[in-house]
């Protein structure tokens, strides 16, 4: 407990219960928020590039997920540090910002962390390697905007689209098929862009999938894929022209909102109760048929006699739809949602080229295909796969290429992977490093060398020599001043990313190493810690 005293004597407590706190200061503190950074990014550093390895992870309820995404691996992790949780929602900012990078970021930011770590065993001050990390990531990024590429695509050559794809899907569990899953999510991309304001609105892109079949089974549909089957068995399977009534009103007699009791003492009294329910599902069956529609879509349910009654009078009907996909349905198909019975019209409905049930193998389960809708512009990738968790890795795949899709039609700028970036980069910051005449320099060339450890840890993961291979490719660059030359992860025999078709998005690449050295600055300025004890 501090105590300090007022001009009477008195004392009076400025910090209380100080025994029961543990508190790290000045350089240890730093250096203990420097390991904890560094811990996080060495598990992640081996799952790096297209011969990166997988992570596998238990949940509390036993739940297994493998997989090699940044953000997903340190998400499923228990994590208790502060520092570990800040390189957590590093990853996650690439995630939702840019959809792909999120291994590279946390290997850069743990890089940078090690490199910070010998600059103060040197005695520098952190603010000082804040500031020169600053300045070098400024340089680097600068540096980037001038050797990226445009890349030109239309909707009818979109090779470029599928090439940057194919680089970003080639490092997931799904690489075998990367060239079909690739010309998918670019197609499911382009089918919803905006071109002329260069927008993409990737919630009008569903991502199903079902355990079953092969993963080069997986397709795009241009429409909806609903997880439902008709309410009736007997009901038809295939519905061409479909006109869609989509309500979200249960198909049922209104129930008065007012506490209620109906008193029946007589068998006419109930025969009169029942025939006044049929007559109701009557008028509501009749209102569907007059306005013309040809399929009933509902978000609740409805009892055996209406379901009965909707048959009899061969009226196909849905029941219990998500609220999500009846939004979806009603975008596809330029339908209106019906909240109240009496405010359907002809006008409100939906129309669809197809609406067809599909079975799978030799179980009872089925889905409803909804197809060649009026509006095009929502779309669903249905994904197969031998088991649960492999759907849900490829899920995860797709949803990477499909941001990366939409990053490059935002801005078709690209620069070339395989390390190359960072490789140019680096050499680019430590030429920069003479012209800073103070204590700064020392930190600039700190972050060409943290730069390095991205194609090193790329050479490692791919089974090469990590220094030989760097120098060598670094020789190459310099001696030929071309920054398109990385690691040959692939063995193909060449070092030209150009001629492996291995591209990056400008916009991720700048934007890890603006995030990384962001999250770094924040860690070096920690000075003082104080946490509970453990007991």
């Amino acid at each position: 407990m501090a105590l300090a005293f007022d001009e009477f004597g008195r004392p009076f407590i400025i910090l209380r219960e100080q025994d029961q706190k543990t508190r790290l200061r000045g350089i240890d503190a730093q250096k203990a928020n420097i390991a904890a950074g560094k811990a996080v990014a060495r598990i992640l550093r081996s799952s790096l590039g297209p011969k990166g390895m997988d992570k596998m992870l238990q949940g509390p309820d036993g739940d297994v997920t493998i997989s090699n995404d940044g953000a997903t691996i340190l998400e499923q992790m228990d994590v208790d540090n502060q520092i570990a949780k800040l390189m957590v929602e590093l990853s996650r900012s690439q995630d939702y910002e840019i959809g792909d990078g999120t291994t590279g970021v946390v290997v850069m930011a743990g890089a940078l962390l090690e490199q910070a770590e010998r600059q103060l065993d040197r005695g520098i001050h952190p603010i000082r390697i804040a500031e020169g990390y600053e300045t070098a990531s400024r340089v680097a990024v600068e540096h980037l905007e001038r050797i990226a590429q445009k890349f030109e695509f239309d909707v009818n050559n979109y090779e470029p689209l599928v090439q940057t794809c194919m680089t970003t899907l080639s490092s997931k569990i799904v690489n075998r098929c990367k060239r079909s899953l690739a010309e998918i999510a670019v197609k499911a991309v382009l089918a919803v862009a905006d071109l002329e304001r260069r927008d993409v609105n990737l919630d009008l892109i569903k991502v199903e999938g079902k355990v079953g079949g092969k993963l080069e089974d997986t397709e795009l549909i241009y429409g909806i894929l609903v997880d439902k089957d008709m309410s009736h068995p007997q009901m038809p399977k295939q519905i061409e022209d479909a006109h869609i009534a989509i309500l979200t009103c249960p198909f049922e007699p209104p129930k008065p909102k007012t506490k209620h009791k109906v008193d029946i003492d007589t068998v006419e009294k109930f025969e009169t109760l029942r025939k006044q329910e049929q007559q109701y599902f009557d008028e509501m069956v009749q209102k569907c048929k007059d306005v013309g529609a040809t399929l009933v879509i509902c978000q609740w349910g409805f009892d055996d006699e209406a379901n009965h009654l909707l048959m009899h009078r061969n009226l196909p009907a849905v029941r219990w739809v998500g609220g999500v996909e009846l939004e979806l349905i009603a975008i596809a198909t330029g339908g209106r949602i019906v909240p109240r019975f009496q405010e359907l019209t002809p006008e409100k409905l939906g129309k669809a080229g197809m609406v067809r049930e599909k079975s799978f193998g030799t179980t009872k389960e089925r889905m409803l295909y909804i197809e060649h809708c009026a509006n095009s512009k929502a779309v669903t990738i249905f994904i197969r796969g031998g088991n649960k968790m492999m759907i849900e890795e490829t899920k995860r795949s797709i949803h990477d290429a499909l941001c990366v899709a939409r990053n490059l039609i935002r801005n078709n700028s690209i620069v070339y992977g395989g390390g190359a970036a960072e490789i140019t980069c680096s050499l680019a910051v430590d030429a920069a490093a003479d012209k800073y005449p103070g204590v700064e320099q020392y930190a600039i060339r700190a972050f060409a060398e943290a730069l390095d450890s991205v194609p090193m840890a790329l050479a490692e993961n791919s089974g090469l020599q990590p220094i030989e291979t760097l120098s060598a490719v670094k020789s190459q660059q310099i001696k030929e001043n071309i920054p398109f030359y990385g690691i040959d992860c692939n063995d193909v025999g060449t070092n030209d990313m150009r001629e492996q078709n291995v591209f990056e998005t400008l916009i991720g690449k700048q934007q890890q190493i603006l995030l990384a050295t962001q999250v770094v600055k924040m860690i070096l300025k920690i000075d003082d810690v104080i946490s509970n004890s453990e007991y």
